[in-house]
């Protein structure tokens, strides 16, 4: 007999061998919803049996660990179905991940009508109510299972060893390597659905293999995929690729290359205006600006450490008649050369040197996505040089101008987060224990005296210092770091950073505070097309006031109304064209301009206008005057509201 101790009841007892699936239905039911259990602190399938006194803990299908087993067991299900229509792919790996799960495939590509096709198998065999079986091996046994499937068998070589066996887990005539835990059966898995493919690379190496990567996404409830998806529709209206192309802000071309999106004239407007914002925020706290080249020598990223601890994120260099060159992926080392381009004295510190500079950096093109990973950025970047004493104010002012930033931009979900070194990754991060201790205890008192609410963690620094990462959730949900405070201790020595203190010696005590409060470009009209779901603020919207005639005859009035709006510094559209009004409203609409003017007889005659917001709402018989000046105050201010039309 075996005593088990299970949910809040007494010790049960039962006799040796009753499996954990058998304990949990005993207490709670046939229909618990359980799908494993931890057994003595261990995850377990419901089939493992209980030899010895236990403590068990039944793991339910819509908690974390239960939603992790569902997905990863999902992603079996897939396999199985791939390599039943599709004998010659060949499996990789297929982890559960938020939402859902995926599966790497040695494959030809699939489009949507396969994804249809895997996803209808899948089914089925969800309908055959397989049960799904953990299997141990040794490791002979073990090989000769996957001796067809060379990537098992690095894993093996990686993982286990030559000399250890492991488990894998049957459902039919698929066997997959894995140690589990898993369901107990195919049925459990009726709430999935496969949603994209994409390519990836064995171990994210691109010299390696090139993979298809089928994604999905599973829930313990039909609620909750149906919850899901529902996300997913309000994602696709969102969606800044999606809005991006119906407002013309930008284009992404092949001929060009991946990654390297254009403004178009919509979006440069929509850029200007935000770099326009940065710059009057940047001169009001004291930054001077400074434009530096879009490449450099090697010597220079030999100097500031990017080579080698950066190497991989920057473009292979160009060969000239006097040396080596690279893009630039970053700005500061051309800053720390303009620092040291005068001597420089304590009274000129801090010194905050600011620039919308243009940086480049080799990102796998499997990684690129839309404007939030590209590869050629353009941030409001900046580099604070001070003394240790400082740091304190010059962080908290940074602080400061990045709260009223998001407050301006409507985005107010955001946390702080100290991003540590991880001591252990050599290779990541310069070697010098005591000044990261140093430096990241002074980032902590000052983010303490400050009194903001953070997380630490561990290996997100930048490998000169530690840093404050601030994390914006997204209207859709997703995490980003949408801006960073990094406190550099190593430039001082690489640049020779120094200044003449008061006494008249020179000072090579010089800290240098990295900070992009605004993210990149493209990155943050991204944020913002999500957020506002292209339905941006007046004084960002490229259009902010949309002209519209009812008729031929209100043409000539048109233009009177175009001009007082332009020599308001209004920029206006005008639509004089023959379509019906509903036409041209509809058409206008996806433009997004913050307020249609419609003009027909009455407004002609009484020298007014009649307002259509974003939101539908109409006020007619506006006088002009009071339209323009109504409008202009709006965008002076920088409202995030279209207060005109109530």
């Amino acid at each position: 007999m075996v005593s088990v101790s299970i949910g809040e009841e007494e010790n049960h007892e039962y006799a040796s061998g009753i499996s954990v699936g058998e304990v949990i239905a005993n207490v709670y039911g046939k229909k618990s919803g359980a799908v494993a259990a931890n057994v003595d602190g261990e995850q377990r399938d419901l089939s493992f049996a209980l030899e010895r006194d236990s403590r068990v803990e039944a793991i339910m299908g819509n908690s974390e660990e239960g939603l992790y087993i569902l997905r990863h067991s999902c992603a079996h299900l897939l396999a199985q179905a791939v390599t039943e229509i599709y004998p010659d792919a060949k499996p990789t790996i297929g982890p559960p991940i938020e939402h859902g799960f995926y599966y790497d495939f040695l494959m030809d590509p699939v489009g949507d009508d396969e994804l249809r096709k895997i996803e209808k198998r899948m089914k089925g065999l969800v309908k055959q109510n397989l049960a799904i079986e953990r299997e141990e091996y040794d490791n002979d046994s073990l090989r000769e299972v996957f001796a067809n499937n060379p990537f098992k068998l690095e894993i093996m070589d990686d993982k286990l060893g030559h000399d250890v066996g492991s488990s894998a887990y049957r459902q039919g005539d698929f066997v997959d390597l894995c140690r589990g835990p898993h369901v107990a059966s195919t049925s459990l898995l009726r709430w999935f659905k496969l949603t994209s493919t994409s390519q990836a690379y064995w171990r994210a190496d691109r010299e390696r293999e090139s993979l298809v990567r089928i994604y999905g996404m599973c829930y313990s409830s039909k609620e909750g995929l149906k919850e899901r998806e529902r996300h997913i529709q309000e994602a696709a209206k969102r969606d800044h690729k999606k809005i991006g192309r119906e407002m013309d802000l930008f284009m992404i071309d092949e001929l060009i290359g991946k990654g390297l999106p254009v403004w178009l004239p919509n979006g440069e407007i929509l850029k200007s205006e935000i770099e326009q914002f940065a710059i009057e925020t940047e001169e009001a706290y004291g930054y001077v600006r400074v434009t530096t080249p879009v490449l450099g020598k090697r010597e220079l990223f030999e100097t500031s450490g990017h080579l080698p601890h950066y190497a991989d994120g920057m473009y292979p260099p160009m060969e000239m008649d006097d040396g080596e060159y690279y893009l630039k992926a970053m700005n500061c080392p051309m800053h720390h050369l303009v620092f040291t381009n005068s001597k420089r004295s304590y009274r000129e510190l801090p010194l905050r040197i600011a620039e919308y500079g243009t940086v480049y950096r080799n990102e796998l093109s499997g990684t690129l996505s839309g404007m939030l990973r590209v590869r050629m950025l353009t941030m409001n970047d900046a580099h604070v040089y001070c003394t240790l004493e400082q740091v304190a104010e010059e962080v908290g002012a940074i602080i400061r101008m990045s709260e009223e930033y998001y407050d301006v931009f409507g985005m107010g979900d955001y946390y702080y987060r100290l991003s540590l070194w991880d001591p252990n990754d050599k290779e990541k991060y310069i070697d010098q224990p005591k000044n990261w201790k140093a430096t990241q205890d002074h980032l902590r008192r000052i983010i303490d005296d400050l009194g903001v609410k953070y997380v630490e963690e561990t290996g997100e620094a930048a490998f000169y210092g530690p840093k404050i990462d601030i994390q914006y959730r997204t209207a859709l949900g997703r995490e980003e770091s949408v801006a960073t405070i990094q406190l550099d201790f190593a430039a001082k020595e690489r640049f020779g950073l120094s200044f003449m203190d008061e006494t008249g010696n020179e000072n090579g005590e010089v800290f240098v505070i990295h900070r992009a409060p605004l993210s990149t470009h493209e990155r943050f009209v991204a944020f913002l097309l999500e957020e506002w779901t292209g339905n941006l603020p007046t004084w960002l919207s490229p259009i902010q006031a949309q002209i519209i005639t009812i008729s031929e005859k209100h043409k000539e009035y048109a233009q009177e109304v175009r001009g007082a709006l332009e020599l308001a510094g209004i920029r206006v559209r005008v639509d004089d064209s023959d379509n019906t009004i509903g036409k041209k409203i509809r058409t206008h609409r996806k433009m997004r301009p913050a307020y249609m003017v419609i003009l027909g007889d009455d407004e002609v005659k009484d020298g007014a206008v009649s307002i259509r917001a974003r939101n539908g709402n109409q006020r007619n018989g506006v006088p002009l005057e009071e339209f323009v000046a109504d409008i202009f105050a709006e965008i002076s201010n920088r409202s995030k509201h279209l207060s005109i039309v109530e």
